[in-house]
């Protein structure tokens, strides 16, 4: 069984047009939506695919071509880039199922994509032997479509009945249809779902819960469902019985089944999304759905060796022990499901200082728990015996971010990948999910010799120290020359980890670039804690961070405001947008990429109202004053001295929505600033649908960056600007 965390969840829901009010979150007064649309003249951007705004794109994406595309290096840099996206030698990533070792592959005869299988022998060679399961780009041919492959999900344990996923044009939203393994073919007349947010999970081989838009109020003000229904085949859709329905200010609800390793149907549960952060979680109980005796920031784990495993955000207590946070705790499967708020609770594992979950997994008998250790991975396998229990440690490489890769169900194999920002993948695998064997090496994409990886900290405003990694040229000489680039995340808990940089080493670093990771409050880097404390009203405390770090790497002299540029996408685009806006004087380049911008109307375009527990409510007048201090695009006025800004976004985003750097860019150009915009046309929030173009995508990155901060800045001297007037 593969519960999933809440953590996890989140992350996937992390950074994102509604049109209708949302219910307050408390009693304060609530101010009507249009309030700041009225004094925005470039509210029309809002408007995804209008002809004016989509004719706006392409003004807009046809003068930063001319800039980035025409510089000499753009087309070795895209080569470089393709190749490493292309490369046959790459280690392609695998799951356990039951009918095979499982692939997910693009390169330049598959852009789109094939998913194939071979067996665990061959896989193991230089050479594996695949069988392909479905051409995503033959399909995408024969219909149409700019299909994107959005994953699958097969009724256990035979794994051969599944439900395909798929997203025209890279969206969030997808289509389901039902697909054999046995005949490797979809299945005619089968379960098929039309566009929606949702998925269907197999009660038995005719039977799905699916959780989908069914039309009028069946979907939250975030455009997530929350109804389940179960559908049996021959059914249509309309004739499904509704089995759970939350409310339609959650985030999102939904209903799914509690299975173990071998399959086996424990119990029917149910959540609601209460907020971001928060959920309340029910199982069906002698007929009825029984809220459990949960903390809202605590969830289900896993089942493993018949006991129920519950995680948690917060300190929990019950039955007179206060669990702490980021904990595992049990309670008797069976006991549990007799009496699911009185069975007893028992301490599984607690964090030491500086450590936090990443994530777990389960084999058939044992749970795998992924560790941050002061921002370094280790993996700890859990079981139960002799009445209590017990963890050990896997022996993988220290000081480097280790992982969870693929486990089975069906036995206790499982496989494990190591990396640093300078060393490849490699991938090892466990036939006794103890005794990891190297079974596969990625090659080197670039040089890194006479590099070195450093780790330090930086002081925020309140004294917090703030870590942060470099990668950097051996010896530096500490003169502020060097070209720096600073990324980071900073938000909804998610950590921002040491991974090969491949790309990015061949188009930068190799080039003389040194490249820093920060580590702010915010994100998950540390646990809950490490996040808690920088949302909502406290959310300026990662800005500070991030600003933080920027001043201390001019301090120790790694660069100076001339040659340091930041990059971040999604809550990273917002992180870069407030870092620029609140301290233009301390970078030359900014790359904002598919960000939130306008914090004043997030809530009311793309999914910004499931991020409501992340930032607050800029419709309640405190709430508001904690957003207006900070939001980048009010902080765009005439007065200020910017840098020349890159923003970069996607039309088919549906998550965090194109206006957000459309809107910007606009009152840039209204100001007279200089500034760059591409707005991907194909591709979602996360970015271009095939190698090609993620190639083009990086290329014209790099290109921007070393204008800017090797090339002292230096631009054509004409200012980027389409129309830019109200109506």
């Amino acid at each position: 069984m593969k519960l999933v965390s809440t953590r996890a969840l989140a992350a996937g829901l992390a950074l994102a047009t509604l049109s209708t009010p949302l219910v307050a979150q408390d009693s304060n007064t609530v101010m009507e939506p249009e309030y700041e649309a009225e004094n925005d003249p470039f509210i029309w951007l809002e408007e995804t695919r209008s002809d004016r705004s989509l004719d706006w794109v392409r003004g807009e994406n046809d003068k930063t071509e001319n800039a980035l595309q025409t510089d000499p290096r753009f087309e070795e840099l895209k080569a470089e880039a393709l190749a490493i996206y292309n490369a046959k030698d790459r280690i392609p990533g695998v799951g356990f199922t039951p009918y095979g070792m499982v692939n997910f592959w693009q390169d330049e005869s598959n852009p789109k994509g094939i998913l194939r299988r071979t067996t665990l022998d061959s896989w193991r060679t230089d050479e594996p032997e695949w069988e392909t399961i479905l051409d995503i780009d033959k399909l995408a041919a024969e219909e149409g479509k700019e299909w994107v492959y959005g994953g699958m999900s097969c009724l256990p344990p035979a794994g051969t009945k599944c439900m395909v996923y798929l997203s025209d044009g890279g969206k969030d939203a997808r289509v389901a249809r039902e697909f054999d393994i046995e005949t490797l073919s979809f299945v005619d007349g089968g379960f098929e779902l039309p566009e929606s947010q949702g998925g269907a999970s197999w009660v038995d081989e005719d039977t799905l819960l699916i959780s989908r838009d069914f039309g009028e109020d069946t979907v939250t003000d975030s455009f997530y469902p929350f109804t389940t229904r179960l559908w049996k085949r021959g059914q249509s859709i309309e004739e499904a019985e509704e089995i759970f329905r939350g409310e339609k200010s959650d985030v999102s609800s939904g209903a799914y089944l509690l299975r173990d390793g071998e399959a086996t149907v424990h119990a029917r549960m149910a959540y609601r999304g209460v907020s971001f952060h928060e959920r309340e979680y029910f199982v069906e109980h002698e007929g009825e759905w029984l809220k459990l005796d949960l903390p809202k920031k605590a969830n289900p784990y896993a089942i493993i060796d018949g006991h129920m495993l519950f995680s948690t955000d917060v300190d929990w207590e019950t039955d007179g022990i206060t669990f702490p946070a980021d904990s595992i705790v049990a309670a008797n499967l069976e006991a549990w499901k007799a009496d699911p708020n009185g069975a007893q609770k028992v301490l599984v594992w607690a964090p030491g200082e500086r450590q936090t979950k990443r994530g777990a997994t389960t084999t058939k008998n044992s749970l795998y728990v992924n560790l941050l250790d002061n921002v370094r991975g280790k993996v700890l396998k859990f079981d139960y015996s002799d009445g209590g229990w017990a963890w050990i440690e896997i022996d993988l490489p220290e000081n480097a971010t280790v992982g969870i890769a693929a486990s089975s169900d069906e036995t206790d194999e499982i496989m494990f990948t190591s990396t640093d920002f300078l060393t490849p993948g490699t991938w090892f695998y466990a036939a006794d999910g103890v005794t990891p064997e190297a079974v596969k090496e990625s090659p080197t994409r670039f040089d890194s010799a006479g590099m070195e990886i450093e780790q330090f900290e930086a002081v925020s405003k309140d004294g917090t120290k703030i870590p942060y990694f470099i990668v950097k040229p051996e010896g530096m000489v500490l003169d502020g020359s060097t070209p720096t680039l600073l990324t980071g995340y900073g938000g909804f808990q998610v950590p921002r980890l040491p991974g090969y940089l491949g790309s990015t080493g061949k188009l930068w670093l190799e080039r003389g670039g040194a490249y820093v990771l920060g580590n702010m409050r915010g994100g998950g880097e540390f646990g809950p804690d490490w996040h808690q404390t920088a949302i909502r009203e406290n959310k300026q405390r990662t800005w500070d961070d991030f600003i933080a770090i920027g001043d201390d790497l001019v301090a120790r002299g790694f660069t100076s405001p001339d040659h340091l540029g930041i990059q971040g996408g999604s809550q990273g685009g917002l992180l870069v947008g407030t870092a620029f806006t609140q301290r233009p004087d301390l970078f030359n380049a900014a790359i904002v990429q598919i960000p939130l911008f306008d914090m004043l109307r997030y809530h009311l375009i793309g999914r910004g109202a499931s991020w409501i527990g992340e930032y607050g409510d800029p419709r309640i007048p405190e709430q508001r004053e904690w957003i207006e201090g900070y939001s980048p695009y009010q902080q765009l006025t005439e007065d200020k001295d910017f840098p020349r800004i890159y923003y970069v976004t996607s039309t088919a985003d549906d998550r965090t929505h194109p206006s957000h750097g459309r809107k910007a860019a606009a009152r840039m150009a209204a100001n007279g600033q200089d500034y760059l915009y591409y707005e991907d046309m194909q591709g979602g929030h996360s970015g271009g649908v095939d190698n090609d173009q993620r190639a083009k995508l990086q290329a014209m990155q790099w290109v921007y960056l070393m204008q800017q901060l090797m090339d002292g800045g230096e631009t054509s001297g004409e200012i980027s600007g389409g129309d830019s007037g109200g109506d």
